[in-house]
């Protein structure tokens, strides 16, 4: 399996992947409920949480889409620091959301003192925050934010976008909180793509329950109702379930500190090598992110030369995102990655350099 070193999709290992193609079976058969049930109860252990885990056949673009509907009538906060949590604005706008913005710009952290301002001054229904800046390669400090909201505004809900940091990290849902969680297949879980992982608390899908228009597909009171049979509303991605089956149980044989301890470990390891070579992280020091480095470009490298280089040695990584293109450079070290990986990558782009 040649590395790459991009933020989703990832490398998939080869028995995971080799797991989507167990035979279909009726998705409403006690053979898929039981496995269903399995994944959900596993999942829980990687949102330490005791709530209820959905799984749903969207990106977590989705989820997101479902956080705004489902626990939003009309007044939600966002916290927007990069290209995902501006995403998330927007998708609460195009759902008929007031959708006010609490902005700094790319690079930097949203901070408890400016979250406390903000909520200070008005009333929110609840509060999206992305854990994971997968464009700047931010982590924004929830475990702090989220004490700022339940001080401050106590029946604030708190949505968090953990796309490219859980199963990377360590995210206490319950011990910190967080009302609705959401994931993705693609990143730190090393899964394809096609998967969305949520898990949301009692309280807020009690105020689900008061949400007009929460759609169909999305409308996780409907799912719910699903949930607690160990199926869904509608036919799951059911190979992808297959592959979560398996993966769960190699994430938690690794063991949970011990995952999070290599990916801090690779992050440590790939910042340092930057700072070294003159290369800052865009991140300041306290909020860089342990999943995915974005590297400012202060060499002028040619990143598609790089690329195209790091390919004759089966390995590529990510250039910067959106405006951040090729004044950024980005190292995705999740997943199946392993701290050797992240040593041959350096040397050949240490090659490269010259």
């Amino acid at each position: 399996m040649s590395p790459m070193f991009v933020p989703g999709p990832v490398d998939v290992a080869p028995v995971v992947l080799a797991a989507q193609a167990k035979p279909m079976m009726p998705h409403r058969s006690k053979d898929f409920e039981e496995i269903f049930r399995r994944t959900a109860e596993k999942a829980q252990k990687l949102f330490y949480t005791q709530y209820r885990v959905f799984q749903g056949t969207s990106s977590g673009s989705g989820m997101q889409e479902a956080g705004v509907r489902n626990f939003v009538q009309e007044q939600v906060l966002s916290c927007v620091n990069g290209a995902f949590a501006d995403r998330w604005n927007k998708c609460a706008i195009a759902n008929g959301k007031k959708a006010d913005r609490l902005e700094v710009p790319w690079g930097q952290a949203i901070t408890p003192e400016m979250l406390a301002d903000a909520i200070k001054k008005k009333s929110y229904e609840a509060v999206t925050i992305v854990h994971n800046e997968t464009s700047t390669g931010v982590e924004n400090p929830v475990k702090e934010l989220a004490k700022v909201v339940h001080e401050l505004s106590p029946d604030t809900l708190i949505l968090v976008d953990a796309v490219s940091s859980l199963g990377g990290t360590k995210i206490e849902m319950d011990a910190w909180g967080i009302d609705f969680l959401l994931t993705s297949s693609q990143k730190c879980l090393a899964l394809p793509p096609g998967l969305s992982l949520a898990a949301a608390s009692d309280r807020a899908m009690k105020k689900a329950e008061t949400v007009a228009n929460r759609g169909w597909y999305f409308d996780l009171v409907l799912m719910e109702k699903h949930r607690l049979k160990d199926s869904t509303p509608m036919t799951p991605v059911m190979p992808l379930i297959f592959a979560l089956d398996v993966q769960l149980d190699r994430i938690l044989e690794e063991g949970l500190d011990n995952r999070f301890a290599r990916h801090a470990a690779m992050a440590k390891r790939t910042q340092n090598w930057a700072v070294a070579h003159g290369m800052d992280p865009l991140a300041p020091e306290p909020y860089r992110s342990k999943t995915v480095s974005t590297i400012k470009n202060t060499k002028g490298l040619d990143i598609a030369a790089l690329n195209k280089f790091l390919l004759t040695k089966g390995m590529r990584i990510a250039n910067g995102y959106g405006d951040l293109k090729d004044k950024t450079f980005r190292i995705a070290h999740m997943g199946e990655i392993t701290m050797s990986d992240v040593d041959s990558l350096l040397a050949n782009m240490e090659e490269f350099m010259g």
